[in-house]
């Protein structure tokens, strides 16, 4: 058994709750830009003066309308600022904030409100809050529902309250009282509460901060350190960035929608970057695609080509490489960096494996992408690359005051001041996921190399049996398929069959540009084109180069591209993007059975 730990490099004296660093950094800091809020084609600055009042100002609202210390409060919406207002807000009234994400069906939401017993939701949209009225009878702890557009209508509700009602509120929270519950993506069964306190963001986004200090706090150079949060805030890694911001007094916008996250960034300019592969794929994807519908095609791959191999080199390039390099940077490097608002020099990419061609490319462009990796059991990050431990294929060496290890099976286990205090309601649960000595079963398979970074090898959970006995760990060889351009995502299966199989997706942007390229009708769908010669040969090269990885008893022997893409709204995949893998081999089993007849 492999085990790694990094010592925490600093103690945290205070004992309160996270509202208090909105109400530090107005003291501190007033006139510090906290925020740049949305407005029309613009951005609006929101100091953190400012933001202290309109926190005071929401939570007086809340205190209002009956919600009192330690009481769950409900936010259903996407990111936005008022999600990050409402949510210190809900701390500063001494609460407890519950994200539900904005695909969650009517029975999804009616089940986190009842587990958690909230008392108040706030919702975004009409399909929001008709969905919560179809629950509403089996809710009787439910006091409130507001529209997230009506802050001000919860703010003049609050208008008779002293402020001191709102002092005395915060300055009572503890940093080992309960933050949030955030309910898991629910892969398998009913979503559970993983419950996280205040000194968990604290030892998150404290020592996670440390790690990442150049980042969160600015390179020393005359640019403040700013960033564009697109990722959801009900998920925990959004969450850490919004904490992590305010904390760090790094200045944050939101992008609520992720197709739209380009023009964001172009107009934002933010210095570093925290993402999902999923966009850093779409950034790459859709700049080859322009390139080659551009005619520069040859360009682009060469410098593509010479951007990785000036990654690999590590600093120790030859001579005409650096050439290379230096002319590429002209053609395209600058103009892909100008694309994502000419600034970002590093992203911080989890959830996934990004992969180490796109890693090696994006860090070629003058992008440092730095992979970690956690769970909400975790607070986020577990587990980062950072600047001055870098190595490319892992997620990085343990944060700072964690530890991890290897199990004699493989699995990974983490232990630290990050590791959540249990699952909401559930004793068995938690009993089960965290052991005597607090450690915590992550379901996950990984190995740690003699400096301690960690290399995730599959999903315990997710363990493929063939009939001949052959265990396959899916990760692997679904994100190497899913790396070529065409293809959206792509599922391993064959558990108990003679061999692997697999069922893929299309990219709908990337086909409308191959189906051109490859001389097919302009009104060609993918549904008309699923068992077309060229289009399978295409993708059988993505699976090819997904076997390059694996061994012969691992490689995927037959495949079936399906019609549709999986996506959060189909059910297909968690609002953080990971395959629903039950869901998704109940709808299409007779596509899985038709790969083994």
């Amino acid at each position: 058994m492999r085990e790694f730990a990094v010592p925490p490099v600093e103690k945290r004296t205070e004992a309160g709750g996270l509202a208090d660093l909105v109400f530090t950094n107005a003291v501190e800091a007033p006139t510090h830009v906290s925020f740049r809020r949305r407005s029309g084609a613009g951005w609006v600055d929101v100091t953190a003066e400012q933001f202290r009042d309109e926190v005071v100002a929401a939570a007086k609202g809340l205190v209002a309308a009956g919600v009192g210390a330690g009481d769950r409060v409900a936010i259903l919406a996407a990111t936005r600022y008022e999600w990050t207002l409402l949510d210190f807000a809900i701390w500063a009234a001494g609460a407890v904030t519950v994200p539900i994400y904005v695909t969650s069906s009517a029975e999804q939401i009616q089940w986190i409100m009842s587990d958690s017993g909230a008392v108040a939701i706030i919702a975004e949209t009409d399909e929001h809050l008709a969905r919560i009225e179809q629950v509403r009878p089996a809710l009787p702890a439910l006091k409130s529902v507001w529209r997230i557009d009506d802050v001000d209508k919860i703010v003049e509700g609050g208008a008779e309250v002293d402020t001191a009602e709102i002092e005395a509120r915060r300055t009572a929270v503890k940093g080992g009282d309960v933050a949030t519950i955030i309910y898991t993506s629910g892969t398998t069964g009913q979503p559970k509460g993983c419950v996280l306190t205040h000194d968990n963001f604290f030892a998150e986004c404290g020592y996670g901060t440390t790690t990442l200090a150049p980042l969160f706090r600015g390179l020393g150079g005359t640019e403040e350190p700013s960033t564009l949060l697109f990722l959801p805030v009900a998920h925990v890694f959004g969450r850490m960035v919004q904490i992590g911001c305010v904390y760090s007094r790094a200045t944050m916008g939101h992008g609520p929608d992720v197709k739209k996250v380009m023009d964001d960034l172009a107009t934002f300019r933010p210095t570093f970057i925290l993402s999902v592969p999923y966009v850093l794929e779409k950034v790459y994807n859709g700049a080859r695609q322009k390139a080659h519908a551009a005619g520069k095609g040859k360009i682009f791959d060469a410098a593509a080509a010479t951007a990785i191999a000036y990654s690999e080199a590590d600093g120790k390039p030859g001579l005409g490489l650096r050439l290379k390099h230096a002319l590429f940077d002209k053609l395209v490097y600058a103009k892909l960096r100008a694309a994502m608002g000419g600034r970002t020099k590093y992203a911080i990419s989890g959830g996934a494996a990004l992969g180490l061609r796109l890693t090696h490319f994006f860090r070629g462009v003058g992008l440092t992408v730095l992979e970690g990796y956690g769970l909400t059991e975790t607070t986020a990050a577990s587990t980062v690359n950072s600047l001055d431990a870098f190595k490319p294929g892992t997620v990085g060496r343990p944060i700072p005051g964690t530890a991890v290890r290897i199990a004699e099976d493989g699995e990974i286990q983490i232990k630290g001041e990050v590791v959540f205090q249990g699952y909401w309601n559930n004793a068995e649960a938690t009993k089960a996921a965290i052991d005597a000595d607090g450690w915590f079963a992550t379901g996950d398979l990984g190995e740690l190399d003699a400096d301690g970074f960690l290399k995730i090898t599959g999903r315990k959970k997710e363990i493929l049996v063939t009939s001949g006995g052959k265990n396959v760990a899916p990760a692997v060889i679904e994100d190497r398929i899913a790396s070529h351009p065409l293809v959206a995502q792509a599922m391993v299966v064959g558990d108990g069959q003679k061999y692997i199989a697999a069922l893929i997706t299309l990219d709908p942007e990337y086909f409308a540009y191959w189906k051109t390229t490859a001389g097919k009708p302009a009104e060609a769908t993918i549904a008309s084109l699923v068992d077309d010669p060229d289009l399978l040969a295409e993708v059988q090269k993505a699976v090819d180069e997904g076997n390059s990885a694996v061994s012969t008893a691992e490689s995927v022997r037959r495949f079936r591209v399906l019609a549709t893409e999986f996506t959060p709204e189909t059910g297909h995949l968690t609002p953080s993007l990971k395959l629903k893998r039950r869901v998704i081999m109940k709808d299409f089993q007779a596509e899985v059975d038709s790969l083994f007849s």
